[in-house]
């Protein structure tokens, strides 16, 4: 791959210049037939561009580049969509053109245009006049043009007669200006408690988030001096969670136009200091962006936040005189960008509205059988955020969702609001949110004292979330959107890592660290070897690696859950009562309050593992060809609850992992028995010979899941004599396997029945023809070793269309120890003969198969002759020495890996030992 980036200027257009046809244009999308150049008339302001190889891996290369290059602009908004959109045409491009694929991306004041360019002009796109289906969206390729069409604002395709070029346009979203709003005047013993000097910290931020000015109450609040912080990124001070409730960061609160809320700031002491923050974007003469950011101390947040919290009985006076609520000045104001913002500037404009202790706000599923909290106010948010009660009346259920109620006194009916349950809270006001007579939702106010509200403060809520009905669900189905684009993103980059794999360990490992963190907390593995075998604990993982261990021994001491096959994610309890009763003996002991025992010096990782683990945990079956192969256990901290759309998400990757993680299965297997194969088809160890030297170097090729077709052998005949045997069969797998076996065993039993090299040879010619369309051909070089008491050693070998054998003399000199003669299984009648060689003290045999002598290095190869030379400088050395110096020179004379399998049988007659 090969990129290049070029901020400013006009970009160049990657397409051929020359003396070319006009190109063919086909605009495809909502808009008519003409060319669409807006993007290209805008100023462009960054350009990059790469160029990808026509290989598979270039797909998550190219998405990973686009990626990288949309967030380092600042697009996240639009980050998902472009992936998807790349991903599709480059696939289009590498894989189903088979072309290489330039990508460019170019940055305007409008938004981001990407082109791909492949070099396959011949498949043409049709023109949009022409009714034409571009094809199903569940076929595995075609669907970038209509992706392009779903998710781009413009988009079309160029053609010229080299290239082909698809090219799209997202969009910016418009950010609407935020406004504020006055709180009504209160008496002087109404108004809010600060310190005697309320120090307002000023520190403006320039357009990269780094630190420009640091005003003095800046310093005396968190004790940096201005020339240690500025130019300093913002992020390195700030200590997040932010305002419970939303999800806007820091980085992106800074891109806001205004923006209200709470997060820490890291102090020089090294504490964190709790803030209250208003964020106000702003414009210098030339131009340039910063933003400017107000910080008090948290507990003096009413310096800053807007509105100021009035009693029920005020209300605000518009210019004409006429009483307003309150309420509605937030109901005409633009909402936030995100859900989680503007739910929670509701639940905290309700509250102040009837002047109540908490507020709270669901949204309902789709299929209005569940509400779920998103947003409250005054309660343990972290501890019910993400929560499910069912809308069905009944013990526990949320039966006056439907409809506004008003309940004076929780004490006296139980359970009518279960989010409160435990909270204090004595009444309640809850008002549905519906849009189209649908319900969405629902808004209530609480109070710690009873009969606070009465059916006007029903009537008053009811009117402010009919207003704010139809913003929510506009902004759910938003995020809804912006989820599901996210998601495929997501899965797409899932299934690339999961496929890119087929060792076990690893795939259960890429299934954990792709949910930790971004779908739960932690994450754990069962897998299950057969039907009968219990689930196992094989792999955990938590986003705090120090948390590990504490949660690997919880869930070991625990029973694993059941494999139930059943789709979707089914809550399991056991973890975090398990955790909860650790923490209670572990809390006990340490008061005395237990047994005798001495108190565990691990309670503070009891109590920190049990916080882990202590919210909701859910399980997924992991199901692969209609067998449950394990479990994937998600999980969150103390009192968390993970949000339908994780859930969802988290089933699909599932699925995907449960594949992965058979196919690694099945992998393994195979690659367990072919080399317990190929183990069969080798002797189990080496004869001792008296007065010869015998080493053998056998090296398989591949990646161990394919038997190979070479072979050696050496065994005793009878007193005195031993045969000796290296072979290589045609091709790989079950069928080279078989005809490997027939002639291991065949030469043994023929050989000890008293039969000559050639007979032995002769007989096994006719019995691989036997074997029909399952024959092999092969060559085998087989010879008899007898050695003699003058320290030599006689051999009777017959090279049958074998790399012939090469004997090294004492002097250095080598030659060839036999003749070639044919090969068998081809043809019926063979007509062979042996030789003898006599090997003289100190002489050495050297026998390989051609996985040597081919060993190749571009067009270069080792050769006869490059074996000969290597064999030469192994004057003197032992079999051994001499075996290991020939497999060096061949690992050393390629790069690559060898292709072919390898070995190497190295004799050598020392000569007699004198005492």
């Amino acid at each position: 791959m090969t990129t290049g980036l070029h901020p400013g200027g006009p970009p160049q257009d990657p397409r051929p210049t020359g003396n070319h046809a006009l190109p063919q244009r086909a605009q495809a999308g909502p808009a008519p037939l003409h060319a669409d150049n807006r993007t290209r008339s805008s100023v462009i302001t960054a350009r990059a561009a790469a160029s990808f190889d026509p290989v598979g891996r270039s797909v998550a290369t190219a998405r990973s580049f686009v990626r990288d290059t949309l967030q380092g602009w600042g697009f996240a908004d639009i980050v998902d969509d472009a992936v998807v959109l790349t991903s599709e045409l480059v696939t289009n491009a590498v894989v189903h053109a088979g072309t290489s694929a330039d990508v460019l991306c170019l940055r305007s004041d409008e938004g981001v245009r990407i082109e791909v360019a492949d070099r396959y002009p011949e498949r043409e796109i049709p023109l949009q006049a022409s009714a034409v289906n571009m094809g199903s969206p569940e076929r595995e390729g075609g669907r970038g043009l209509q992706l392009c069409a779903a998710l781009a604002g413009h988009w079309g395709v160029e053609y010229s007669p080299t290239h082909k070029q698809v090219w799209f346009q997202l969009d910016l979203p418009e950010r609407p200006v935020g406004t504020r709003t006055a709180g009504p005047s209160l008496p002087a013993e109404l108004l809010p408690l600060a310190d005697g000097r309320v120090r307002v910290a000023v520190v403006q931020i320039d357009r990269v988030g780094s630190i420009s000015a640091w005003n003095e109450d800046a310093e005396d609040l968190f004790g940096y001096a201005a020339e240690h912080v500025t130019g300093k990124p913002l992020t390195d001070l700030a200590a997040w969670p932010h305002t419970p409730g939303t999800s806007t960061g820091i980085v992106e609160a800074l891109q806001l136009s205004r923006w209200e809320g709470s997060y820490g700031i890291r102090a020089a002491s090294g504490r964190v200091t709790p803030v209250y923050a208003s964020h106000l974007r702003v414009r210098d003469t030339g131009g340039e962006p910063s933003t400017v950011c107000l910080l008090v101390r948290d507990h003096e947040r009413a310096v800053l936040q807007t509105p100021l919290r009035a009693s029920a009985t005020d209300t605000t006076t518009s210019s004409e005189g006429q009483a307003t609520d309150p309420f509605e000045v937030f109901i005409g104001s633009p909402a936030p960008d995100d859900l989680d913002g503007l739910l929670q500037r509701t639940v905290e404009r309700a509250r102040d509205m009837l002047d109540g202790d908490s507020a709270f706000l669901l949204l309902a599923t789709d299929d209005e059988t569940e509400l779920e909290v998103r947003a409250s106010t005054g309660l343990p948010s972290a501890r019910q955020r993400f929560a499910r009660v069912p809308v069905e009346a009944g013990p526990g259920r949320y039966g006056s969702a439907r409809m506004p109620a008003v309940h004076e006194d929780l004490m006296v009916v139980p359970g009518a609001v279960p989010l409160l349950g435990g909270t204090g809270m004595r009444s309640v006001v809850t008002v549905p949110l519906k849009v189209e007579g649908r319900l969405t939702g629902s808004l209530g106010v609480a109070a710690e004292s009873p009969a606070r509200y009465s059916n006007e403060e029903a009537l008053r809520l009811q009117f402010a979330a009919d207003r704010i009905a139809l913003a929510v669900e506009s902004a759910r189905l938003g995020e809804l959107e912006r989820l599901r684009r996210g998601s495929l993103s997501f899965l797409v980059e899932a299934s690339d890592l999961l496929a890119g794999t087929l060792d076990r360990d690893q795939t259960l490992a890429l299934m954990a660290q792709m949910t930790v963190p971004t779908l739960a907390t932690w994450c754990a593995v069962y897998t299950i070897a057969d039907q009968a075998s219990d689930p196992y604990l094989s792999y955990v993982l938590h986003e705090d690696e120090e948390r590990i261990d504490g949660l690997k021994a919880l869930l070991s001491k625990i029973a694993p859950p059941d494999p139930v096959p059943t789709p979707g994610a089914r809550v399991w309890p056991a973890p975090a009562e398990a955790a909860h009763q650790a923490a209670l003996r572990t809390s006990m002991r340490s008061l005395g309050l237990g047994d005798r025992s001495p108190v565990s010096s691990g309670i503070g990782t009891t109590l920190a593992t049990a916080a882990a683990v202590g919210g909701e945990t859910v399980v997924l079956p992991l199901v692969a060809r209609n067998r449950v192969i394990g479990m994937l256990t998600l999980g969150k901290p103390s009192d968390e609850h993970f949000r339908q759309e994780i859930l969802e998400l988290a089933e699909d990757l599932s699925r995907r992992a449960a594949l992965a993680l058979d196919n690694a299965r099945l992998y393994s297997e195979r690659t367990a028995i072919s080399q317990s194969l190929q183990r069969s088809l080798l002797p189990p160890e080496l004869p001792h010979i008296e007065g010869v030297e015998v080493e053998v170097i056998y090296r398989a090729a591949g990646e161990g899941n394919e038997v190979g077709g070479d072979f050696y052998d050496l065994f005793p005949i009878r007193d005195g004599a031993y045969g000796f045997a290296i072979g290589d069969v045609c091709g790989t797998g079950p069928e080279a396997a078989a005809v490997t076996g027939l002639a291991r065993h065949a030469l043994r039993l023929l050989a000890r029945e008293g039969f000559g090299g050639p007979a032995v040879l002769e007989r096994l010619n006719s019995a691989i023809l036997d074997e029909g369309a399952r024959s092999r051909f092969l060559t085998l070089l087989y010879g008899e070793l007898w050695p003699q008491e003058d320290g030599s050693a006689v051999l009777k070998v017959v090279c049958a269309g074998h790399p012939l054998p090469l004997r090294l003399r004492q002097d250095g000199t080598v030659e060839a120890a036999a003749e070639p003669q044919p090969l068998l299984g081809v043809m019926e009648d063979l007509e062979l003969y042996e030789q003898t060689v006599t090997l003289d003290p100190g002489d050495v045999l050297l026998c390989v198969t051609d996985g040597v002598t081919e060993r190749r290095e571009g067009t270069r190869m080792l050769g006869d002759d490059g074996l000969t030379d290597v064999l030469t400088t192994c004057t003197g050395l032992t079999a051994g020495a001499v075996a290991a110096r020939v497999m060096r020179a061949v690992e050393r004379f390629a790069s690559d890996a060898p292709s072919d399998d390898m070995a190497i049988l190295a004799m050598r007659v020392p000569g007699l030992q004198v005492d």
